[in-house]
């Protein structure tokens, strides 16, 4: 299997090891050492996790929870993946002679042995190997001594069939270069040797950082104009305000945004306990300074989503480092390309589908197994007119009144339903959730073209983690030293706390200054080979957002 390239990190270095059914310290040491960048472990690669014997990849597991602090004083990280060599091969099949000296090409007749040569010694005593898992001949590895050789090791088999008077054909099936592949192991009651397992592979190591970028932004307001507000621009007197509540629980539902939508998830009962713990608070923001801070959490989404990373050379000691942007690092995932006029919903049957194969049990016809699909407005339409066709075409009866399509009385009646979810069978229930970010103000006329009123972006669809476990592929890293809203304000002739006498004053300049910022954290796709991404073809570039 060839290596697999990451480019949301930097190249660091590559570890190499023999993995082995018998590990000392020494393996252990190596395998597992830390060291600066703050290491963040092995990942698996979820693509290269068949159904098959590969015991590296036991030795990593995904979990953790969505957030990491980064305490490096530089704010990089770094992580390992796997590197998996191919599958041994033949080296040479001509070392069992007959009688007359030449190489045999029919071996194994009558339970004879051959010798074959093998590039690595993966295989053991009494395991079982073969060319074809599916209908080559099959090899026992019998308990003579497995020899080392210049180039590989020398391996003494037997063949397993009912036929005695059967041969191999090793001029034919176990050409140079032919691969082998471990079948399985067989031990008899007097067996006295036993299979073990020897794997050349290693770690291939990737580092990155978080940006050392402050998002930020000031306002400053005149003496006549913090008059003007103090002596209210509202009706009633009052200065303009907006309520912000913070939620601290961090076990909270995070599809939860607003305190309605609390109360009705969560109940009153919860909100007062929340209120009364301090989990849950109140505060008041003049306007001004609700939309001022909206403009820096603006600034660090928009870059979290569509930053491309990189570095600003700058007078000071250090570059200003930029972090690579969510979508950015999407492009090493899985990327299925769709015209618009095709759409429809075998192409997430057969992606899903082409996902699992060899991964995980299919299990039917409804399976537990859920997958959220994010997408734009334009791609929640075009799902729900193609669920509504397939719906229909069932032939099943659906009043609407039962479902809550229609709802009022009399001559005051509302219609109106939306499909977002649907059941592959033997797959997954899908369930489309929308993303605002897909749907974005500023586009670009070439590569991000507005179509029927949407932008290109807004008809992706993304699957960030495809496996089971849909909570631990996306995490959010921040500098343990320097994550927090830094707000500050400066008094000239006024005062920002609203006194107007005996307030300390920085300067002479008119009404007084206020400065926010904030340092940009990081997004880390920790495995993008769990992630799918359905695209739609770009109508004026020929290419896909």
């Amino acid at each position: 299997m060839a290596t697999p390239v990451l480019n949301n990190g930097i190249f660091l270095r590559d570890t190499n090891y023999a993995a082995s059914s018998h590990v000392d310290s020494y393996h252990l040491v190596n395998m597992l050492k830390n060291a600066e960048p703050m290491d963040l472990g092995p990942v698996d690669l979820w693509a290269m996790v068949q159904k098959v014997e590969m015991p590296l990849y036991q030795m990593s597991s995904f979990g953790g929870k969505n957030i990491i602090n980064v305490d490096n004083a530089r704010g990089e990280y770094k992580w390992q993946t796997p590197v998996v060599q191919d599958l041994p091969y033949i080296i040479d099949n001509s070392l069992t002679l007959d009688d007359a000296g030449d190489a045999i090409t029919n071996a194994g007749i009558d339970g004879q042995t051959f010798q074959i040569k093998v590039s690595r010694r993966e295989f053991g005593h009494g395991d079982i190997i073969t060319y074809d898992k599916y209908n080559g001949y099959e090899m026992y590895i019998t308990a003579d001594d497995i020899i080392p050789a210049v180039n590989g090791f020398i391996y003494t088999v037997q063949l397993v069939n009912n036929d005695s008077s059967v041969g191999l054909n090793t001029g034919l099936y176990l050409t140079p270069g032919t691969k082998i592949f471990r079948k399985g192991s067989a031990r008899g009651e007097y067996g006295e040797r036993f299979s073990d397992i020897q794997i050349q592979s290693g770690f291939r190591e990737y580092y990155n950082y978080v940006g050392g970028a402050e998002a930020h932004v000031h306002y400053s307001v005149s003496s006549r104009a913090d008059l003007m507000i103090k002596g209210g621009m509202n009706s009633d007197g009052t200065v303009p305000v907006v309520e912000i509540w913070r939620n601290f629980d961090k076990n909270a539902d995070p599809s939860i945004t607003n305190l309605e939508g609390m109360v009705s998830k969560m109940g009153k009962d919860y909100v007062k306990r929340a209120m009364g713990n301090g989990t849950l608070s109140r505060s008041f923001l003049t306007a001004m300074e609700s939309a001022h801070l909206t403009k820096v959490a603006s600034d660090i989404e928009t870059y979290l989503m569509w930053g491309q990373g990189g570095r600003v050379r700058q007078d000071g000691p250090d570059d200003l480092r930029l972090s690579v942007g969510l979508w950015k690092q999407l492009d090493n995932s899985f990327k299925r390309v769709y015209n618009k006029s095709g759409f429809n919903l075998d192409l997430f049957r057969s992606e899903i589908y082409n996902f699992y194969a060899g991964k995980v049990d299919f299990q039917g016809p409804d399976p537990k197994r859920q997958l959220i699909v994010q997408t734009g407005m334009g791609g929640m339409r075009m799902v729900n007119e193609a669920i509504k066709r397939e719906a229909v075409n069932s032939g099943l009866l659906i009043q609407a009144a039962d479902i809550g399509a229609i709802t009022g009385k009399g001559m005051d009646l509302n219609f109106g339903f939306a499909y977002t979810s649907y059941v592959i069978p033997f797959l997954a229930n899908v369930k489309f959730v929308l993303n605002p970010a897909f749907d974005n103000l500023h586009t670009n006329d070439i590569e991000n073209p507005i179509i029927d009123g949407f932008p290109l972006s807004s008809y992706s669809f993304i699957i960030f983690d495809i496996t089971d476990n849909t909570n631990d592929n996306i995490y959010m890293l921040k500098l343990s030293w320097d994550n927090q809203l830094k707000w500050w304000y400066q008094n000239g002739t006024m005062d920002y706390m609203g006194r107007s006498q005996g307030f300390q004053s920085s300067g002479q300049f008119n009404g007084y200054r206020v400065f926010m910022t904030q340092t940009m954290p990081a997004i880390w796709v920790k495995d993008p080979t769990k992630v799918l991404k359905i695209v739609m073809r770009n109508p004026i570039t020929g290419g896909s957002f």
